[in-house]
């Protein structure tokens, strides 16, 4: 069987009425002519989304073709014995040129029971922000079930929303049970577990492009809902240059991350995992035993299990995400 390299993928673009053109703009994404593009799912095994591989003798298959094949040797043996064909993760890139719906995911169990699909805990990366932008993570310290049920029957929830402002490279985790929105004018990568169940609570009072308010899922987000769950913002050290630190890690995914502007060495092989690089800044080349490849901002990068030592070289630097299963320690 051939040797697994490290995969690109043509991305999986998402018309959403909140968007904008900042992906198109930043990344030169775009769901097509007048469309609103929202989201870029960069890597998902969603079906009917699956992602398709756009390099190397493996292009045009997708992401659950490989898997697949090659089982174990793409996801990690460990990650492969609990996940089978399945890949684990969501990796997005959003543009909220508006403000989102206030929402909540579901926790393993409830998703399992009454979706057949996994929970969703999620971090975002801030790539860009206008002064004014906020992200709304959790509520105001003191809420109970009893004022968010009041808060929603009265179209009031905003007033006791936790509300942060933000800006570029903050960092946010939000675990399945906390209420959330994206504010206007934020551009951010999102990792979150493979999912897309999502329970909307409070869409700001406005229609869709036909006059309609959208679906509110109340009862259900009442089950869902976590009150004074721990997350949302994360402050983490200057990272300075050419040194990863870790951002996040929890039983879905690690994340670190890595601002270069020399050549980087990295081993992954006691990972026992996939690892992706989501570069949000600059531009870099990728070097593998039998080959290599540009990545430029926007790109994302799957580095199968089993791919061994790579090369990062900046071209002249670049800014990375670094994303795996929890299952071990990355080495450089």
């Amino acid at each position: 069987m051939a040797q697994l390299y490290p995969l690109k993928f043509e991305p999986v673009l998402k018309s959403r009425p909140w968007g904008g053109n900042n992906l198109s703009l930043r990344f030169g994404k775009t769901a097509g002519e007048n469309e609103k593009t929202g989201e870029s799912w960069e890597i998902s095994g969603l079906e009917g989304d699956e992602s398709v591989i756009a390099n190397g003798f493996l292009a045009g298959n997708n992401i659950t073709e490989i898997i697949e094949v090659y089982m174990g040797d793409v996801l990690g043996e460990r990650v492969y014995d609990v996940f089978g064909d399945e890949f684990p993760l969501l990796v997005k890139l959003i543009d909220a040129a508006e403000t989102l719906s206030v929402q909540v995911h579901p926790g393993n169990e409830m998703a399992a029971r009454l979706h057949n699909a996994y929970g969703k805990t999620e971090m975002w990366y801030i790539i860009e922000a206008k002064p004014d932008s906020k992200i709304y993570c959790g509520f105001m310290k003191g809420v109970k079930k009893e004022h968010y049920l009041e808060a929603v029957e009265h179209g009031t929830l905003h007033k006791i929303l936790n509300e942060v402002p933000v800006k570029k490279d903050d960092l946010f985790f939000i675990p399945a049970g906390m209420v959330h929105a994206i504010g206007e004018g934020v551009v951010l990568a999102e990792i979150q577990q493979s999912s897309d169940v999502t329970y909307r609570i409070y869409d700001w009072n406005r229609p869709d492009a036909y006059g309609i308010s959208r679906e509110l899922h109340t009862e259900l987000a009442a089950e869902a809902i976590k009150f004074d769950i721990d997350g949302g913002k994360v402050d983490y050290p200057d990272p300075g240059k050419n040194r990863t630190i870790q951002l996040v890690r929890s039983p879905y995914f690690v994340t670190s991350l890595l601002n270069f502007d020399t050549f980087v060495t990295k081993n992954y092989n006691l990972l026992d995992s996939f690892v992706i690089l989501l570069c949000t800044e600059g531009k870099y080349r990728i070097h593998w035993e039998n080959g290599s490849d540009n990545v430029a901002a926007g790109e994302t990068i799957l580095i199968p299990a089993t791919a061994g030592e790579i090369v990062l070289e900046p071209l002249p630097g670049a800014c990375l995400l670094e994303i795996y299963m929890n299952n071990g320690k990355a080495t450089e």
